[in-house]
Order: structure tokens, then sequence, then C-alpha cells
């Protein structure tokens, strides 16, 4: 019977985690879309569009966490039958999610005349680096808007638009990208700085396609955000913001991490720095894998803990973190196995895949672990922790992780310095401690509620 209810319960988590996977996927290619035709300008260009995207995109994926919290409140609404108040929880993320994106076109227009006259970089490159940003920052609102209408949609368990509406993007990134790195259809040609043009228009087309598939959509029918007009009410954005500040910080936390050590390699030189770019590169797209089940869980969870059905939300994540694991056997096993295959896809220098394929041995090792922690952070999230959820990663990634990583990697305090695999065994570390944590808090906050409802 228990494993009856573990295939359905997977049978469930696949059918809501798989549309999230493929629009990470599709995400991704946006971004490979956009090396590839900026690169065919120039290296320049290409740099441009590089330089540019690490300024951005954590940006995008600080306030892309914040708004997470939505489909935790959306899916323990629809739990507790209390449809009524989805529209108004909708409205006031909307309104944080829209001033946030006001505040990346102030901040940047502020700040422009300040930094750029103190960046050290070629004229050419910081000019159209820039120009990328002078761009993509008119696209922010329509991003942060997008966000909250999908994650209303994943909370009400309807992940499929994210999936479909991430392909219209796609479709539209494309040639919107040949028209203005380009120069077609009477367009000034603009180089690499064409892409931030051209992600600007796909953030806004993703946004309206969402707003009207939420119009039409019969799913969402009974929690129509469209009927009553809601303004700001700060006890609702306050809680929204309790809830999706931590999720906001913990993702930086983790970005800013690899960001760090990746600066900490540039002295070993360029084979190194790109060995751990393809390692990394290729682990960021496994992880999608285990951070679609997370999101998932969140969904699930939520929905339990609405309902107040708390053996049922226990009984999601255990089945989830099991299944987390066996995937991580798969994705495991295919990257020892054809370490050296993978990292000949990015370069044809036999050195740079040598030492690419030593750390991706490492990669395969916290694999387990990486399974481990984003389940067990998804799950938090449908229980609304995330205040542990932030205080774990942080001490986990920067504490454990960057100083492990640091003494084996630059020091001989326990072995002679080891370079790259020294920060991998860091984030091996560093993962581990925060599966262990994550799941231990897991557990306290289940073992809590299932005292409480006796």
């Amino acid at each position: 019977m228990k494993f009856n209810a573990f295939i359905a319960n997977t049978k469930n988590l696949v059918k809501l985690a798989y549309p999230i996977l493929i629009a990470q996927l599709i995400q991704n290619l946006m971004g490979f879309a956009d090396t590839v035709m900026a690169g065919r300008v120039s290296a320049t260009d290409m740099a441009a569009v590089a330089v540019a995207s690490s300024v951005w995109l954590p940006l995008i994926l600080t306030v892309s966490g914040l708004v997470m919290a939505l489909a935790a409140i959306v899916s323990q609404h629809a739990g507790a039958n209390e449809e009524n108040k989805v529209a108004n929880a909708v409205y006031q993320c909307g309104w944080i999610a829209a001033s946030l994106g006001v505040a990346l076109i102030v901040l940047y227009y502020l700040l422009e005349g300040i930094i750029y006259p103190n960046v050290s970089l070629e004229p050419e490159l910081k000019q159209l680096t820039f120009d990328y940003l002078h761009y993509v920052v008119w696209g922010g609102p329509g991003f942060c808007l997008y966000l909250v209408l999908r994650n209303y949609s994943e909370g009400m368990s309807h992940t499929r638009p994210t999936m479909i509406i991430s392909i219209i993007g796609l479709l539209i990134n494309i040639p919107a990208n040949y028209i203005f790195i380009y120069g077609k259809l009477g367009m000034p040609a603009l180089g690499g700085a064409g892409c931030g043009l051209a992600t600007a228009i796909v953030y806004w087309a993703m946004f309206v396609a969402m707003l009207v598939y939420s119009y039409f959509a019969k799913p969402l029918k009974k929690v129509s955000i469209f009927q009553r007009w809601y303004w700001p009410h700060w006890p609702e954005i306050k809680n929204t913001l309790v809830i999706g500040v931590p999720i906001a910080l913990s993702l930086l936390f983790e970005v800013s991490l690899f960001a760090v050590v990746a600066i900490l390699l540039a002295p070993f030189g360029a084979n190194i720095v790109a060995s751990h770019q393809i390692a990394m590169n290729f682990s960021s797209l496994v992880f999608m894998v285990p951070l679609s089940f997370a999101m998932a869980v969140t969904i699930q969870v939520g929905f339990a803990i609405g309902n107040r059905n708390f053996e049922q939300a226990k009984a999601i994540c255990k089945h989830a973190t099991i299944f987390g694991l066996l995937i991580a056997v798969v994705t495991a096993a295919i990257t020892l196995i054809f370490r050296s295959q993978i990292a000949s896809i990015y370069t044809t220098e036999q050195e740079v895949i040598a030492l690419a394929a030593s750390l991706m041995f490492l990669a395969a090792l916290f694999q387990f672990s990486d399974a481990v922690q984003v389940i067990s952070a998804g799950a938090l999230r449908g229980y609304k922790d995330t205040q542990a959820i932030l205080y774990i990663t942080f001490f986990a990634y920067w504490i454990i992780g960057l100083s492990i990583g640091l003494t084996l990697a630059l020091t001989d305090w326990l072995l002679p310095a080891i370079g790259a695999a020294g920060f991998w065994i860091g984030f091996i570390s560093g993962l581990t401690t925060a599966a262990v944590l994550l799941a231990w808090r897991l557990k306290v906050i289940q073992q809590r509620l299932s005292q409480a409802a006796v």
C-alpha cells in the first residue's frame, strides 16, 4: 500500500513539475540564443551580453524568489477552500512586484552616471554592456508582473501555462534578436545590446500572454482576479514580504557564492576558469530537475496544509525526497560516465576537458545533497517556514562551504592547495550541511503541526 501511495504521489509530482522543468530549460535556451547570436557579431558583443547578464540576472532572480511566496500563499488558500482570499493575495503581491519593476528602472538611471565612469572595461565593451542594461530594465516591470501571474497559476496547481508561455517567449526572442542585433526590418543594428531590447519585448509579451490566460482559463474562473480591484493593503503586503524576502535572500546567497568563487579562481588562469565554468554550467542544467520538483512540492504541501491534512503533507515531502534521490542516482551516473564527453561539447582543448572532467566527478557527488536540500527548502516554503531557509542557507553556503573551499583551494593548512577542486569540495560540504539542516527543520515543523493537531 505504501508503494502504491509512493507511485500515486510521484505521478502527481511529475505532472506538476514537468512543465516547470521545460520552462526552466527554455529560459536557459533564451540565454544560449542571446550568447550565440551576439557572438556572430563579435567577441566583444558576446562579452557584453555575458557581463550585462551577470548584473541583470541576480536582480531578476531576487525578485523571482520574493514572488515565490505567492505560490505558497495561494496553494494554502486553495487547500482551505478560501478562494475568496486568493485575488487579494495576488493583487498585494502584484503591488510589490510592480514597485520593484519600476525601482529597477529608477535605480539604473540614478546609478548609471556614477558607475559608468568607474567601470574598468574596454570602451566598446563598456558601452555595449550599459546599452544592454539601458534596454532590458524597461522590461523589468513586465517580467515582475509575469512572475506574479505565473505563481498565481502555479499556486492553483496549473503549471502548463508556464511551459507554453515560455515557448512563446523563445519564439519571440530569436526573431527579435535577429532584428535588433543585425538591424533588420529598418531597425538600427545594435549588436549585443539588441539582446537587451529583445529580452525586454519578450518580458512584456510573456506578461500579456499570462494575463490573457488568467482571464480566459476555465480552471481559474472560480478564483478570478478580474472581478474586483484591490488597493495596497499593508498587513497583507507585510505577510507576503515576511515569507518572500527570506526566499529571495537565500537565492541571492547561492548565486553570489558561485560568483565569488569564479572571481577567486581568476588568478589560476584561463584553463582553470574555463573548466570550472563548464562544470558549473552543466551542474546548473542538472539542478533544474530537482528545482522543478521542489517548486511542485511547494504547491502540493501548501494545498495539503491549507486543507489541514498534515499527514498528507508529510507523505508528500517523504516521497518527493525519495524520488529526488532516485533521480540524482541517474543524473550522477550520467555525469560520471560521460563527464569527458560532456566537457568536450563545450571545448576542444584537451587540458580544459581533463580539468572539467575531474571537477564533474565532484559535481556528481553533490547532486544527492543538492536534491535533498532543494526539495526540503521547497517543502518548507509550502509550510510558509522561510526564515529557517534564510539562516540555514547562509550558514551552510557562506560559513561552511566557502570556508572549507577557501582553506582547501588557497591554503596549505590541511593539505597542499588544490585550487578549483577545493572550492568544489566546499560546495559539497555546504550543500550537505544545508541538506541535513533543512531536512531536520522540516521534521521539526512536521512534528510541531502533528502535536498541535492532536
